[in-house]
């Protein structure tokens, strides 16, 4: 018999099991845990608590991401070429799982130094490091699930799963971050505790991926291309480049309105004690809808489901304009906080479930498997649309007098907040609505892929 070539097919298998798609989701809860935890919290952590200027701070989360912009896809094409009786995604769970937990706990560490700048380059540097290790763990994470989930249809229901578990990820950094620092602080909140609690936390579900997932065997031929040649044919790629506009703009709306609301309910609405709660209801709302979108989208298709969901989302945003601190009843504020998360979660579901058909589409212009480097760059796509959004809104912040002193706001901050939350996400969301006119995978596309791909392996595998 002859060597098994990459582009053979490998058994479809039965539909995965409800355990194995929680399973599978724990790697996304864990990264999202941490990823909202920075962009609803660390900011204004380091502007309250830390005393950074707001511009400054927004900063640190962004040096973070110019290293990934070179980790992540080196990552990807790392884990692409590994190989090892574990597989080739697997080993970088156990490698990064201790590092990733480590580094977000030390994010949160007082070091006892003055000066704006020397306190800027210390949390740079630990955030440099919690880059990396985010890396070694979630890049590979990301390509390991499309090798796992083959079936358009079903990549849709797994991603909603992986959904759900991120919305409770950002559900326990919304309404856990702080008040868990002052339960373990009394009467100081211990921002350092909080963090190694939440560290072990996300490392867990590192280590469970490594004992339990299982890659398939029959994709893991090396890769033959050379790096910029793959390169060449990612960035040529139109659908990918397509799904990634649609991503970075759908991202940067996301972590605006996780990093704003905050401030938005403190500052604007005067009612900082109600965060958690509108922070819970928001995530719990998104989580509730997501089994009407998952069939949106399997009667429809992805990118139409992606569209109506950005669309809603920006619609009900624009809402927020209208709230204020004498916005009666206050119940009316709950409720509009629910409705408008009724397209938050599909615009960050949508796009990976898309990223797996893509992988298809490049399989069949490249004939290899390339996962990692597509998961690579989409990661580092999720991170600077976060460090973007919170880097916006901190310069806005700051250029608009947003100060953390015991005084009262100016208007202009307060404006300020009021916009940042309300009118430029819904700017972006347009732009990811646009950005997707012209994606042309569809249900009835990836088909024909997947029959090309199978006659491709068929004569491949008659003998010559």
């Amino acid at each position: 018999m002859g060597q098994r070539r990459e582009s053979e097919p490998r058994p479809a298998g039965p539909p995965l099991g409800v355990g194995t798609k929680l399973l599978l989701g724990t790697g996304d809860h864990a990264v999202n845990v941490t990823l909202s935890a920075l962009s609803l919290v660390y900011v204004w952590y380091l502007a309250k608590v830390v005393g950074i200027a707001p511009g400054l701070a927004a900063a640190v989360p962004l040096v973070g991401r110019f290293v990934d912009a070179f980790t992540d896809p080196l990552m990807g094409r790392l884990s692409d070429r590994t190989r090892s009786r574990f597989g080739r995604r697997r080993p970088y769970f156990a490698l990064g799982a201790i590092p990733f937990g480590l580094s977000f706990a030390l994010l949160w560490v007082d070091p006892g130094l003055s000066g704006q700048w020397t306190l800027f380059a210390f949390y740079c540097g630990v955030y440099v490091f919690y880059s990396l290790a985010s890396t070694v763990v979630s890049v590979p994470y990301v390509a390991v699930l499309p090798e796992i989930v083959p079936d358009f249809d079903e990549r849709t229901s797994v991603n909603a799963y992986r959904s759900a578990l991120t919305l409770l990820g950002t559900l326990l950094a919304a309404t856990g971050t702080r008040p868990l620092a002052q339960w373990l602080g009394g009467p100081e909140p211990d921002f350092f505790l909080m963090g190694c609690a939440f560290g072990v936390w996300v490392t867990l579900p590192w280590l469970a991926l490594f004992a339990a997932v299982r890659e398939r065997g029959d994709w893991t031929a090396p890769a033959r291309r050379g790096w910029f040649d793959g390169l060449r044919l990612l960035w040529t790629h139109p659908d990918y480049l397509r799904l990634s506009g649609m991503y970075l703009s759908g991202r940067i709306s996301m972590d605006l309105v996780g990093m704003m609301l905050l401030f938005f309910v403190g500052d604007w609405l005067g009612r900082p004690g109600d965060f958690e709660a509108v922070a819970g209801v928001f995530i719990l709302s998104a989580v509730v809808v997501l089994p009407l979108w998952v069939r949106l989208a399997e009667r429809t298709d992805k990118r139409r489901a992606f569209g109506y969901g950005c669309l809603w989302w920006g619609g009900t945003m624009l809402l927020f304009l209208i709230a204020d601190s004498d916005f009666p009843p206050r119940w009316a504020a709950f409720a509009l906080v629910a409705v408008s998360a009724g397209g938050y979660a599909v615009v960050d579901m949508m796009p990976w479930s898309m990223l797996a058909d893509v992988v298809d589409e490049d399989e069949l212009r490249s004939g290899e498997r390339r996962e990692g480097i597509y998961s690579g760059f989409f990661t580092f796509t999720r991170k600077l649309g976060g460090a973007t959004g919170v880097f916006l809104a901190g310069s806005v912040l700051q250029l608009a007098g947003y100060h953390d002193g015991p005084h009262p706001q100016p208007e202009s901050a307060l404006q300020a907040v009021r916009w940042l939350t309300a009118v430029a996400p819904a700017v972006f969301l347009g732009i990811a609505v646009w950005s997707s006119r012209s994606y042309r995978l569809t249900r009835a596309r990836h088909a024909e892929i997947v029959a090309e791909l199978e006659s491709r392996r068929t004569a491949a595998a008659e003998p010559a």
